[in-house]
């Protein structure tokens, strides 16, 4: 969304959300919802003045703007024209409707001329998108999905410890200004209808963040879309929140910034990732700056899929021809912009995104040099990539991966992949003190069966090593089978042996597992037990407090086979019950 599509939309909401308010009372059978795209690109295209509505102005709204942007043709087709009687009502009889507006009444008027053929516009909309193939869509410039596969045949990204990409996120400088400006604004300060801030307030927070005023002949809140895009960025951030009435206010912790806790730093960074697309460049031509829309996410992705670095001159003729490729304006946009990478790219560095090295600036274009994606710009990429529902191998740098991000990776990786991830974990860490991470990683969560087999798997490879750690583990109910059992291999003295309960979780584990995987191989498990050993199991294994007994006699008892197995199942559930 462009920085005059967020303002617009930030100046309407008071006046929306009364309006809403207003319609439950007196327009009950309008859908306010409706009116939002109305009157947004009314006070786009044709009035700066919300209150201002002209006969003409409505005409071309309606019929020459509308089948542009509305969304669903179908609910406009049937609410739209009510949806607006309520709203000019409601500017009326509120006292918005400004002297300079035609009438009530022949707005009103305006309405049932054009609504004939508004509906047949909407008609039309909708005959045409039954013919559309969903998947020959076009996307805007940040589209991910058209390099879906090249993302998923990407090495390995390795991702940066928390502790470090937390360091860099307190050193970011538009957090900074988000914060400082969230400050500047206090407690509760007013917002206009006309737009968010009087000039002489525009300058004072200009000010406050450290941004130069420029010179203009029109209203300075018009020309200075970084402080509104930092603005926006406050309001991500949760720094800046609606107060009552038209006011806005600062969040109390806003002035701790940046925050001690890491966890709390990269929650609040991550909050603020999707600003990039305030990036994208700003255009007076609506419909040009859409052109444009999602520039700043291609080029992350370009980015990523290079390994993290571009030039940036072959990087923007690329981009040129992809904004002329996917958009019949993308060529013109592109020249009317000047240079549309300097704002992707000064967003991107204030963001902690990316560097850039080596650049010549010539009549305020950059050329040459490089760019780089950061360390904290890959763990944005790849989280922006996985919002998308984008498969990229993306895992936690070995140094810093936990045991349990090892054992829940490993889980799902091919099992030579799985044992190169540990091998080299392994590595970095003296078996005895491995063995205490990865029994500790599986004693966190009881229910997780994978985990825990994974764990005792790779720990008893250990042997002697492993020996401490095996006898702490003996404290934890869902590891002590595995414990007693390791230790009675490796013959340590006074170690107790297994039990058969101990016997019993084992195999409730694994059923646990198999169930996972699929009724068939649950079933396939079941058969190698045979019935009658499965009978005399199920007559003893309900009485074992594992986390998943109950569903699992219940999985027996709707899928196996055997209707006596079946039946045993079931008596074992009902005891299983009984008892907990």
């Amino acid at each position: 969304m462009t920085d005059r599509i967020e303002v617009a939309a930030t100046e309407l909401r008071p006046l929306l959300e009364e309006f809403i308010l207003w319609a439950r009372a007196n327009a009950p059978d309008s859908d306010p919802e409706l009116v939002g795209p109305a009157a947004l690109w009314h006070r786009l295209a044709f009035s700066q003045d919300l209150g201002t509505w002209k006969r003409a102005d409505l005409r071309n709204l309606l019929l020459d703007r509308m089948p542009k942007v509305v969304e669903d043709p179908d609910s406009a087709a049937d609410g739209m024209l009510p949806a607006v009687d309520a709203y000019l009502t409601f500017l009326s009889q509120t006292g918005r409707l400004t002297e300079g507006s035609d009438s009530l009444g022949d707005l009103r008027a305006e309405l049932d001329d054009v609504e004939d053929e508004f509906v047949e516009l909407m008609e039309d909309l909708l005959d045409d998108g039954e013919g559309d193939d969903v998947e020959d869509e076009t996307g805007d410039l940040g589209d991910f999905e058209p390099f879906a596969d090249e993302l998923a045949d990407l090495p390995t990204i390795r991702l940066r410890p928390d502790s470090e990409l937390a360091a860099a996120a307190r050193e970011v400088p538009l957090i900074a200004k988000a914060r400082d400006l969230a400050l500047w604004v206090g407690s509760g300060r007013r917002v206009g209808e006309d737009t968010l801030l009087s000039d002489a307030e525009v300058e004072e927070a200009l000010t406050a963040i450290g941004l130069p005023t420029p010179q203009t002949d029109g209203p300075l809140a018009e020309a200075v879309p970084m402080l509104w895009n930092i603005w926006n960025l406050a309001v991500d951030l949760e720094f800046l929140e609606p107060g009552e009435g038209d006011t806005v206010a600062a969040q109390d912790d806003t002035s701790e910034w940046p925050f001690d806790d890491d966890e709390d730093v990269l929650e609040a960074w991550m909050l603020g990732l999707h600003s990039v697309d305030y990036g994208d460049p700003e255009l007076a031509d609506d419909d040009l700056a859409m052109a444009l829309t999602g520039l700043t996410r291609a080029l992350l992705v370009r980015l990523l899929l290079a390994g993290g670095t571009r030039e940036l001159d072959g990087l923007r003729r690329e981009l040129a021809e992809a904004a002329a490729d996917i958009d019949e304006l993308g060529a013109e946009a592109w020249q009317a912009a000047g240079d549309p990478l300097t704002p992707v790219i000064d967003w991107l560095v204030g963001y902690g995104l990316i560097t850039v090295e080596g650049t010549t600036v010539v009549d305020g274009v950059a050329t040459g040099g490089t760019l780089a994606l950061t360390p904290l710009g890959t763990e944005g990429v790849v989280h922006l990539v996985d919002d998308a529902d984008i498969d990229v191998d993306a895992r936690p740098a070995i140094e810093s991966m936990s045991a349990h991000e090892l054992l829940a990776l490993s889980a799902e990786l091919p099992e030579e992949e799985a044992d190169a991830e540990f091998a080299a974990w392994m590595r970095l860490r003296q078996p005895g003190r491995a063995a205490e991470e990865l029994l500790e990683a599986a004693a966190e969560d009881e229910s997780d069966a994978l985990i825990r087999v994974q764990a005792a798997s790779v720990v008893g490879t250990l042997g002697e090593a492993a020996v401490p750690a095996w006898q702490e583990a003996l404290k934890q109910s869902s590891l002590r089978p595995y414990a007693a059992t390791h230790l009675s291999q490796l013959g340590v003295e006074g170690a107790p042996e297994p039990t058969q309960d101990d016997t019993h979780w084992l195999i409730l584990d694994m059923w646990t597992i198999s169930a996972g995987l699929g009724r068939s191989e649950f079933v396939s498990s079941l058969r190698d037990i045979g019935p009658e050993l499965l009978n005399d199991l199920l007559e003893v294994i309900w009485k074992i407090p594992h986390a998943h007994v109950e569903e699992l006699l219940d999985l027996i008892s709707q899928v196996h086979p055997d209707k006596q197995v079946a039946k045993a199942a079931r008596r074992a559930l009902f005891k299983a019950r009984s008892q907990s």
